[in-house]
């Protein structure tokens, strides 16, 4: 029992580890992304950015000798993740595009709430009226820094909570997803199914195609290099650890988003942007510490 427990505590703090590096490289991912998208159109970024990271993936695939399709890969988890991925994917990106970087980042932040709770549905785990207020808690955040119902009320923040859902949903079906599936091959359908958010954004919007410059193409390939680290990061975090366990440091990428947001972007940080934060952080850091206390 004792070493089942330390085993569980050192999978946790891997975990953890590999959730904090993701949160870092997925913020400078944003930045990429956001600054692309002052010269290209949504949707043709989310198909470069989607085959891009797609190739990189099917290649190490290939040398691995795994093979790129089986059975598990048509699995229901599978199928949850993709459309959860297409959610949020698309609208996380264009949130990023018509909102300043730095409040999207803060309602990413509640991702790791819902997840929580939908732990305790989908896997059963147990989760106490303690860690229930605190999921509460940041939920208000949220809404603090959306303002539903004011005049600074703006639809393009819904985009950011639509797309944080999303997120949520894809985080939950990895960690349902079959064991024989690796990272890689995650990595490879959750690039694939960008591609089909950008397909779909491109059909809505209309086809319009634009050749970017070198600026612009540096941006591109160094948000599909960013997406495809961060990616395997959070993979190795969600598989790796606890979903309650590690899923709160995922407010890790608050501090990367608002620093790039000021300091690249020229953000500046509003009262409620700042109360919100302090309301999920809280309630991310109450859920880890209660966490390790029924572990205890």
């Amino acid at each position: 029992m004792t070493l089942n427990i330390a085993t569980d505590r050192k999978a946790n703090v891997v975990g953890t580890l590999w959730m904090i590096a993701a949160m870092a490289v997925f913020a400078i991912e944003d930045a990429f992304l956001k600054i692309a998208s002052a010269s290209l159109p949504v949707g043709q970024i989310l198909i470069v950015f989607g085959f891009g990271g797609a190739a990189v993936f099917a290649c190490v695939i290939s040398l691995k000798g795994e093979p790129l399709f089986t059975k598990d890969v048509a699995s229901k988890p599978m199928q949850v993740r993709v459309i959860s991925e297409v959610i949020g994917r698309l609208f996380y990106t264009l949130a990023i595009v018509f909102t300043p970087l730095s409040s999207v980042t803060v309602i990413l932040q509640a991702a790791p709430l819902v997840v929580v709770a939908g732990a305790s549905f989908v896997f059963g785990e147990k989760v106490g009226w303690r860690r229930w207020s605190a999921i509460l808690i940041g939920l208000l955040g949220v809404i603090i820094i959306v303002q539903p119902g004011t005049n600074q009320f703006s639809m393009l923040s819904v985009l950011a909570v639509l797309g944080m859902i999303g997120f949520a949903g894809r985080d939950l079906a990895s960690r349902a997803a079959p064991s024989s599936l690796s990272t890689s091959i995650l990595g490879l359908y959750g690039f694939l199914s960008i591609v089909i958010a950008g397909a779909l954004y491109t059909f809505w919007e209309g086809y319009r195609f634009i050749f970017p410059d070198a600026f612009i193409l540096i941006c591109l390939l160094g948000a599909t290099a960013a997406g495809v680290t961060a990616y395997s990061c959070l993979m190795k975090a969600m598989r790796v650890g606890e979903v309650s366990a590690v899923t709160p440091f995922r407010y890790s990428r608050l501090l990367f988003g608002l620093t790039l947001g000021v300091m690249i972007f020229d953000e500046e940080l509003s009262a409620t942007t700042v109360l919100g934060s302090v309301l999920i952080v809280f309630s991310g850091l109450f859920i880890l510490w209660r966490g390790k206390a029924l572990a205890n």
